[in-house]
């Protein structure tokens, strides 16, 4: 008995599975700086580097050597942008939607300061006063999720540790405050994918 050939829109549905499946976005959070190392909130302070954290982050390009991406997206803070110049990707380009998240007052306190007026405060669960909104937050991140899924193939993203991890939530279709799931250190790669159709995290904080 002949097999039944595969009908157009099983064909269809075959190459658009597989083409979700090969989406990947990778995530590099930038090496330590002076008010990282120290637990300060950095959002628009623009620091640079600190000598570890340029030595971290020259490792990166061990990590990545011989990866392929197609699409390669900085935020406009030196620290990233150094970070990905370390790590091979100089050509990166700027996306002002992969800036930290805005701490407003709260820029260069540190969580024990914040907490002497505001017991229990983090960035997830309560508001950062003349900063951004888990909601604004979410908007801007969630153009870079449709960016990279148009694009197809793997993208490649160096950015900062809130933001990321609030990244990482929209990409799986959660909050923004899930992103308090996910712990990310300095210089780490991390890596956005899928499962068939399903966005999922495929590797974090390595």
């Amino acid at each position: 008995m002949r097999a039944a050939a595969s009908s157009p829109v099983g064909r269809s549905c075959s190459r658009r599975t597989d083409r979700v499946a090969s989406t990947e976005l990778w995530l590099v959070r930038h090496g330590q700086t002076e008010w990282s190392r120290d637990g300060r909130h950095t959002s628009t302070t623009d620091l640079p580097l600190t000598e570890d954290g340029v030595a971290v982050a020259k490792t990166l390009a061990e990590k990545l050597a011989g990866e392929r991406f197609g699409l390669v997206l900085t935020s406009p803070r030196q620290r990233a942008r150094r970070t990905a110049e370390l790590a091979g990707f100089s050509g990166a380009e700027v996306d002002p939607d992969l800036v930290e998240w805005g701490y407003g007052d709260y820029e260069g306190l540190t969580t024990e300061q914040i907490r002497e007026t505001v017991p229990g405060w983090t960035v997830w669960t309560h508001p950062c006063p003349n900063g951004e909104s888990a909601e604004q937050v979410a908007r801007r991140l969630d153009r870079v999720v449709a960016r990279v899924r148009e694009h197809d193939g793997r993208a490649l993203a160096f950015g900062h540790g809130h933001a990321l991890r609030a990244l990482a939530a929209r990409w799986i279709q959660q909050p923004v405050t899930d992103g308090r799931f996910f712990r990310l250190d300095t210089a780490t790669v991390s890596t956005l994918g899928y499962e068939r159709e399903t966005p999922v995290v495929l590797h974090w904080n390595g």
